[in-house]
């Protein structure tokens, strides 16, 4: 099914059956500031082609406010796991409140507690508020694979996909076979666009960060695949904040090099695509 997908992809969009399609992703749009600067960078200026906004977190506003049409999704967020830096549900939502006003620390504690109606409701809300914010959506994903990895949570997640007639971000094969679950067959039967594989790439930065890229580029399968980055600029907040901040700063020095990031797509042969363009694919086939 994943090989059928990723031939009818590529033929939709003009290309050989064989195209190696690559998403540049960039997590976490509103989490801070600094995330703001080095996401909107990398998406502007750099070598990104996605992104993905955190509707509840302290600096979605400001990414809104920033927003110039862009290719970017919702991160559906249930969990703040930050000690010192928190957010909590943007809905009334008593289930999805911790010890101390937030969202759950952890995902095994919001699979134990949340009511999925306050799920459900909590979900809608967050994109709504981004359609609202003048956002056109162009995907779905998931903060801490939270609605991807037990059934319950992911019917929650698909509903919403087939509502809004929006891609999601999925799981690879591997991480699929340990959720005991179809996740990708589910998803596909509903006529659900997502990428058909993901690759990992170690956040070291400069020169080495990019020979790395180069290398995962070039050993692409045909079909689609979705790089993950959390780029932010570096500051004193981001480093009190999170514990890795240095592999944020690392993204974002990766994809602020425009030239470079493009030059190695041309030298691999892969072609560079965002999520609105499943998005489109997948409209026009329903």
């Amino acid at each position: 099914m994943s090989a059928r997908r990723q031939t009818t992809v590529a033929a939709e969009l003009g290309l050989p059956d064989d195209a190696r399609l690559v998403v540049v992703e960039c997590a976490e749009l509103g989490f801070c500031h600094a995330a703001n600067v080095g996401v909107y960078g990398a998406l502007r200026t750099g070598g990104a082609t996605s992104a993905s906004l955190m509707v509840p977190a302290p600096w979605a506003r400001q990414a809104a406010a920033l927003y110039r049409g862009e290719d970017i999704g919702v991160l559906l967020s249930l969990n703040a796991e930050h000690d010192l830096y928190r957010w909590g549900p943007i809905t009334q939502a008593p289930s999805l409140l911790d010890g101390d006003g937030g969202f759950p620390r952890t995902v095994s504690d919001l699979w134990d507690h949340a009511d999925l109606d306050e799920v459900r409701r909590e979900c809608r809300a967050q994109i709504e508020r981004a359609v609202l914010w003048g956002f056109d959506i162009s995907h779905l994903a998931t903060h801490l694979d939270a609605m991807l990895l037990r059934p319950e949570f992911f019917d929650i997640y698909l509903d919403l996909a087939v509502e809004f007639q929006l891609p999601i971000r999925a799981v690879s094969t591997e991480v699929e076979a340990h959720a005991g679950f179809p996740i990708r067959f589910l998803a596909g039967d509903e006529g659900v666009r997502f990428a058909d594989a993901f690759a990992a790439l170690p956040a070291v930065g400069g020169t080495t960060s990019r020979r790395l890229l180069a290398e995962v580029l070039t050993s692409l399968e045909p079909g689609v695949t979705e790089l993950l980055f959390r780029p932010a600029a570096d500051s004193p907040e981001l480093r009190a904040m999170t514990p890795d901040w240095e592999a944020r700063v690392d993204d974002h020095v990766l994809l602020a090099d425009e030239r470079g990031v493009t030059q190695l797509f041309d030298e691999a042969g892969v072609t560079p695509i965002g999520y609105r363009t499943l998005r489109d694919v997948m409209r026009q086939r329903a």
